[in-house]
């Protein structure tokens, strides 16, 4: 009884902001991605994947550029585990110099969504137009038919093909492969991070220039201020569908301080050579407490990073060209960008 009065009294005491003023195209967005989220996962832990598809429409590859000047081409990494990517280019004729390459992971819990999905398709393709770059979006394994770690051996196994066979030949445009940047959103940012962990080494021959965590997915047992605060408010985030992720990704059996989801302390493993990083954060991302304590780690340990912080910014705001912080994201990735391949 005093247990939960104090709950309740705690409770009581947190200040809950008002939920974010956005336009209703994008509430109407947000309703069916997160209605499908919502009927997609199962109690016990396993995805009702045709129900999901139901809202997750999806875009087909073209050859033919698109009103931003973009053409997509699918190609496959390795057949026997499913492993491809969608490879996002400039028409030919609107290439010059050799262009950085962008390795970008997507969000969705881990256990959700692909590079052919419709919201995801159309920020890579902004990705490209804006940032000039070459856009390589991972189809990697799914959570929970595909736990930990396999994500991050799919990341590791796309920088591999691209060392060993390139970028196909008809792309039309050239790449330099000495300018590869990883960028993550939400759980693909957590991605990022560990494939970038594990790929540094002097014998690989793709050097990472830069990593992009876009609101990056780590976490803990505790509960952070910002995830209190922001229960019922984030319109994308809520701890229930947080639980659920971590328990559909990380091993049977392992909590949320397992080293997958937990490396905002002074124990997190970052070898030498880690490259620099930009990390963005939202005001209404209840991961928010996580992703600053994940810049500061990286600053305690002498990686240069960059933390960019939007105080009106929801959960993946980026996916959304009409919000106003999503252009200022994009030059300010864009000079990210430019800043580490000046040399």
């Amino acid at each position: 009884m005093e247990a939960n009065m104090s709950q309740a009294t705690a409770d009581a005491e947190i200040a809950r902001p008002a939920p974010p003023a956005l336009p209703w195209t994008v509430q109407i967005q947000l309703f069916i991605l997160v209605g499908a989220y919502n009927i997609a996962l199962r109690a016990d832990g396993t995805v009702n994947r045709f129900l999901f598809s139901l809202g997750d429409w999806k875009t087909r590859a073209s050859a033919r550029p698109d009103a931003l000047g973009v053409r997509s081409a699918d190609v496959t990494v390795e057949k026997s585990r499913g492993l491809w990517a969608r490879v996002f280019s400039p028409a030919a004729d609107q290439a010059g110099s050799p262009l950085p390459v962008i390795v970008y992971t997507h969000g969705g819990g881990f256990a959700l969504l692909s590079p052919a999905s419709r919201p995801l398709d159309g920020m890579c393709r902004r990705f490209c137009r804006e940032l000039g770059a070459v856009v390589v979006s991972v189809n990697y394994r799914l959570a929970p038919e595909h736990r930990y770690p396999a994500a991050y051996d799919d990341g590791v196994e796309v920088l591999r093909y691209l060392s060993a066979t390139g970028l196909p030949d008809d792309l039309g445009v050239s790449v330099d492969l000495s300018r590869c940047f990883l960028v993550g959103d939400s759980a693909g940012g957590n991605i990022a991070h560990h494939v970038a962990q594990r790929w540094i080494s002097p014998s690989n021959s793709i050097r990472l220039a830069g990593i992009i965590l876009l609101q990056p997915y780590f976490g803990g047992e505790e509960r952070t201020k910002a995830e209190l605060r922001l229960e019922g408010v984030d319109p994308v985030v809520n701890m229930k569908r947080s639980d659920w992720s971590w328990r559909a990704f990380l091993p049977e059996g392992a909590n949320r301080d397992h080293t997958a989801a937990h490396v905002t302390d002074g124990n997190a493993e970052l070898p030498e050579g880690f490259p620099p990083a930009m990390v963005v954060v939202g005001g209404f991302d209840s991961l928010q407490d996580w992703q600053r304590r994940y810049a500061g780690v990286l600053q305690q340990k002498g990686k240069m990073v960059q933390l960019l912080e939007y105080p009106e910014a929801i959960h993946a705001f980026y996916m959304f060209p009409k919000l106003p912080d999503t252009g200022k994201l994009l030059k300010e990735m864009k000079a990210f960008i430019q800043s580490k391949t000046s040399n």
